[in-house]
């Protein structure tokens, strides 16, 4: 991989933003090519070192994604599902690695980015880490081998701020059992139970959210047997789980021919 490529951070505010920034500016493989947020934000102008409290970085954080993506390499993408396919556009048309860890997307929202994947690399994962992609492979796994006699439910864990639920990793736990079990997960999925609701329909995949205080992400898998269950479980305790693969995601994807990738592949565990 030739030089060190410019990486943008968008969403330089937010809390992965500052997460990825913090890496990315000590990581000698890389460097910020520019930080962005929308038109309006307090930090447009401002060094985006001093924005986060901290020592100058020399990038000035900027709302012009043109501009800003003509001289990178790769993105880093934490935003919202509108603002992101805009972003897949305007990387596609300057051959950046776009990593996307947004979640929350819509079928007309996933067609915009098949179409800018065909033109270069898109990483996207409703979860970035280690740990995460591991808990996913586990879990289509132990659903193969369960089968739908088991029950399965899936409980995630969030703070009090996040916009959607289930969260994109639920969903990716979700997709995987039901690939397990030769099922399609929007057939199969019981989003949530109130009042008189019946006995519980054999095969069926349900989710149950949890949102308060600070909590990173805890994910956990259950499936039950007669007299007995199987729990699947991962703990985020620290974001930087995250912006460590989001980072690693865009190194990766440098030498890739154009096309759309998950973390699966990224740590050859696809």
């Amino acid at each position: 991989m030739p030089g060190r490529p410019g990486i943008v951070v968008t969403g330089a505010s937010g809390r992965m933003g500052r997460a990825v920034l913090g890496l990315l500016a000590a990581d000698p493989r890389a460097h910020v090519a520019a930080a962005l947020e929308r038109p309006g934000h307090p930090w447009i102008g401002r060094d985006v070192g001093e924005a986060m409290g901290g020592a100058p970085l020399g990038i000035t954080v900027t709302d012009d994604p043109i501009e800003a993506f003509a001289r990178a390499q790769g993105v880093i993408d934490f935003t919202a599902p509108e603002a992101s396919v805009g972003f897949a556009d305007l990387a596609a048309q300057a051959r950046a690695v776009h990593v996307i860890g947004t979640t929350g997307f819509g079928e007309a929202h996933l067609a915009r980015i098949r179409a800018a994947a065909r033109h270069a690399v898109i990483v996207r994962a409703g979860n970035m880490s280690l740990g995460v992609n591991l808990l996913v492979a586990l879990a289509g796994r132990v659903a193969q081998a369960l089968g739908e006699d088991w029950d399965v439910e899936i409980v995630e864990a969030h703070h009090r701020m996040k916009a959607d639920a289930p969260s994109g990793t639920a969903l990716m736990l979700g997709e995987a059992v039901a690939r397990g079990r030769g099922q399609r997960l929007d057939e199969a999925a019981e989003r949530g139970r109130d009042g008189m609701t019946g006995p519980r329909v054999q095969g069926r995949i349900g989710f149950a959210a949890i949102r308060g205080g600070d909590i990173v992400g805890e994910h956990d898998v259950i499936f039950c047997g007669e007299g007995e269950r199987v729990v699947l479980r991962h703990v985020a305790t620290d974001r930087a789980i995250f912006a460590r693969g989001a980072i690693r995601a865009v190194l990766w994807g440098q030498d890739r021919s154009p096309g759309e990738y998950t973390m699966a592949d990224v740590l050859g565990i696809g």
